[in-house]
């Protein structure tokens, strides 16, 4: 049977968790990361924008991260695509 795709999901990761994050956790945690609340909305980024991301995801802890993910996606601020390999890697690490 085919998986039925949700065009929302991040695509972060195989089982999409989306709904049951939002059951989890609705209240917004930072990151020492406010200021990237400033591309709520945007889908692209130029160079220096997507070294502010990086800055943020290289500088917390690897545990970190999915939660990091989460806060993006309920302060709608899409992670730009440039390093969503980099995210995969980092939370496929914790996985295993």
């Amino acid at each position: 049977m085919p998986k039925k795709v949700d065009f929302e999901c991040c695509g972060l990761h195989e089982v999409c968790e989306k709904d049951s994050l939002r059951a989890i956790r609705e209240d917004i945690e930072y990151y020492e990361d406010e200021e990237l609340d400033r591309f709520r909305g945007r889908t692209t980024y130029s160079e220096e924008e997507v070294e502010e991301f990086r800055e943020v995801l290289y500088t917390m802890r690897t545990d970190e991260v999915s939660g990091w993910l989460h806060s993006l996606e309920l302060r709608q601020v899409n992670l730009p695509d440039e390093l969503k390999d980099e995210v995969l890697l980092i939370v496929g690490d914790l996985i295993q």
